[in-house]
């Protein structure tokens, strides 16, 4: 999918110019020529960023981003003029991300739009996940121990995946029902009781290695590599 960029500046061939290269680039962009319009696009549209011109004709760009921030941590790159080293600072002071002067290239322009979204993503969870001679595989669904693939059921997987992603840790019968199950108020706890008892099982018969579900008596269960 291509990130959806709001550009929020009142020099229209600037704009065009800029628009221009940032769509052969691979962005959708949407242009705002002033401070109410830019608004507009950022509260009523779905923006990966904003390219924000703090030298608006309606108003100061400090004050659109100091709103933005009051509510959103969407990324924003703002432009300022050369002189305008107090601009930066406040800028920067205020929540954004990064900064260019004017008159800057296009390709430092996008390289700039990149880093900021690539910084701004959310730390992927990992994949794989160890306890002792288990591994689950949370991208496949599937998990094995030293080498050997364990046969499970839907929420016999979801049950070991949450064990094993806090090993040690002990989760209460609740907590399970309300991550596995979506609900601990329509189902049992004896519901946590069985499906523990027969992953218990599967991972005995598939090698003494394996990691052990302890239950810790009054409070839950824990995984024990």
């Amino acid at each position: 999918m291509r990130p959806h960029l709001a550009l929020i500046e009142d020099d229209p061939d600037f704009a065009l110019m800029c628009r221009s290269y940032l769509e052969r680039a691979g962005f959708t962009v949407t242009w705002a020529i002033d401070a109410r319009a830019g608004k507009s696009v950022l509260y009523e549209s779905s923006i990966d960023l904003a390219v924000l011109d703090l030298g608006l004709p309606d108003g100061s760009g400090l004050e659109l981003l100091r709103a933005l921030r009051s509510t959103s941590q969407l990324p924003v790159i703002v432009v300022t003029g050369r002189g305008a080293e107090a601009d930066r600072v406040a800028g920067l002071e205020i929540g954004a991300d990064d900064y260019l002067v004017k008159p800057f290239s296009q390709r430092e322009l996008v390289a700039r739009i990149h880093a900021v979204l690539r910084r701004s993503q959310p730390p992927e969870a990992p994949t794989l996940l160890y306890a002792g001679g288990l591994v689950v595989d949370t991208a496949a669904r599937q998990a094995s121990v030293d080498g050997a693939l364990l046969m499970l059921r839907p929420k016999e997987y979801a049950l070991l995946e949450m064990l094993a992603a806090a090993p040690g840790r002990v989760f209460s019968p609740e907590q399970l029902l309300e991550r596995i199950w979506g609900s601990a108020s329509w189902q049992q706890p004896a519901t946590v009781v069985e499906h523990v008892y027969r992953l218990r099982g599967k991972l005995a018969d598939l090698s003494p290695a394996a990691p052990r579900i302890t239950t810790v008596r009054g409070y839950g269960y824990r995984l024990d590599p």
